[in-house]
């Protein structure tokens, strides 16, 4: 018997038990969170740090990680409709490959989403973090020990006021997440409207100025068209994280790739069109790095009122990408714990319908780390654990459509082999042009996990139990 098979009497216990996840999500309020969760430090931070490694080019950076997130979009899209389970990836990945590579995916995306946290909550103190010093706030408490402060505490602030939040509950949460998203776009809109009259073609020469290819630099730094996109390919993902909500979705077959897709295909327009505008209207190496770019440009063609709009505005909306981040890592560190990956007393959900202790514990987690860590390093650490998801999923994608042709598949993509395919080469290709420290980071990370489910997981897996 597959694990297909298998598996639905367990994740149809979870939907009939008591602390099941009550559907309340709307498509609209599903393309809302992933466009919040996309639209974030990436267009808003990292574009600074984008532009560092490639130079103008970093538009061809944008092209390269949109056009891979677009396939692995394509494929959550389809095993979404088809398995509409707070898993996501860890959960298509139980049922497709089973329970090992499954622990390994799960124990991915828990450094995804953790170090996203982190990463944005960095992002978002680098907005905020001048306007509190302009009231006199000490600067030694924005930044964390590596950049000369004590601890960047804006950012261990927000992951707390955006956790308590959360606990409010899943509808409320979304309402909030859906007005602040309209505020990050207006935004991005007042940023392209102020600076394209200042559009000038000569900060495109020299386009290339650090190459193609990943490479280290004189400087020890990764640059090259490839090195930017591994990075900036931060900026796309977030729609994963509308499949987390599939289980508070009311009508999931439909309303999952809907939202999937959309939010996908609005954000990159968007970002390509921001990106442009930006390396258009100064010199990439004015901005590169900064941890405000957008604020930085429009103040360096003397829209000095529209950069502080612009750093207050991305102040209040930067904390939907926490939003939908902690609310998806959240219900993944519920579906591991349903099965006994993690202790069962974390899957308890409260009377508002939120896996509160997981939800606590996972901010303290993140709080730390955004704390103490600068968000070039958290970012690159975070891209690993999202591409090997990635990559799973594509895997998962391409099996199932062998081994389970007859499946019910409410989305049915029309070039599975394609998707697949261009999932899993275009994620391992940006996988590898990760920083080498990165890749021993996340080797050492995935090496504690094996130890974890051997140690633990392994001897008090539900479905190991039901089986034996």
């Amino acid at each position: 018997m597959n694990n297909w098979a298998r598996r639905k009497p367990i994740v149809s216990s979870h939907e009939r038990s008591a602390d099941a996840l009550a559907p309340s999500l709307s498509w609209p309020q599903l393309m809302a969170m992933g466009v919040g969760a996309i639209i974030g430090t990436g267009i808003l931070t990292l574009i600074g740090v984008g532009v560092d490694r490639a130079g103008p080019a970093v538009l061809i950076s944008f092209a390269i990680a949109g056009a891979v997130c677009a396939c692995a979009a394509l494929a959550y899209a389809e095993l979404s409709a088809m398995m509409p389970t707070a898993g996501s990836a860890y959960s298509y990945s139980y049922v497709a490959l089973g329970e090992v590579i499954a622990w390994v995916v799960g124990w991915s995306l828990i450094l995804e989403y953790s170090l996203v946290v982190s990463t944005v909550a960095v992002g978002w103190s680098g907005y905020a973090s001048p306007l509190l010093m302009g009231v006199g706030f000490p600067a030694a408490l924005t930044q964390g020990p590596e950049l000369g402060g004590l601890i960047n505490l804006p950012a261990v602030a927000i992951i707390a006021i955006v956790t308590g939040l959360l606990l409010l509950g899943t509808r409320e949460s979304a309402r909030v997440n859906s007005i602040l998203v309209v505020v990050k776009i207006v935004t991005l809109l007042l940023f392209v409207g102020c600076t394209l009259p200042y559009f000038d073609a000569a900060n495109f020469d020299p386009f290339m100025p650090f190459g193609y290819a990943a490479h280290v630099d004189s400087d020890g730094v990764d640059r090259g068209i490839m090195a930017a996109a591994a990075i900036i390919f931060f900026a796309f993902y977030g729609f994963d994280a509308i499949s987390t909500a599939a289980e508070e979705t009311k009508r999931p077959a439909r309303d999952l790739p809907i939202a999937i897709i959309g939010s996908m295909a609005a954000c990159t327009l968007i970002y390509m069109i921001v990106a442009a505008t930006a390396v258009g209207a100064v010199s990439f190496t004015q901005f590169a790095n900064s941890p405000e770019p957008l604020a930085l440009i429009l103040r360096s063609i003397g829209q000095d009122t529209v950069a502080r709009i612009v750093a207050t505005a991305a102040v209040i909306a930067l904390p939907t990408v926490l939003l939908a981040f902690l609310f998806g890592q959240s219900r993944i560190f519920l579906a591991m714990a349903r099965d006994g990956f993690l202790p069962q007393r974390l899957a308890t959900i409260s009377s508002r319908g939120t896996p509160t202790r997981i939800t606590l514990m996972t901010a303290a987690i993140v709080a730390v780390l955004a704390g103490l860590l600068p968000i070039g390093k958290v970012a690159a650490l975070a891209n690993a654990g999202t591409l090997i998801a990635f990559i799973a999923v594509g895997v998962c994608l391409l099996v199932l459509r062998r081994r389970e042709p007859a499946a019910a598949r409410p989305f049915r993509l029309r070039a599975p082999l394609i998707v697949g395919l261009g999932t899993i080469g275009g994620c391992m290709y940006l996988f590898f042009s990760l920083p080498s420290d990165t890749l021993l980071w996340c080797l050492a990370w995935n090496a504690i996990g094996i130890g974890i489910y051997v140690a633990y997981g392994r001897r008090r897996s539900k479905l190991r139990h039901a089986n034996s």
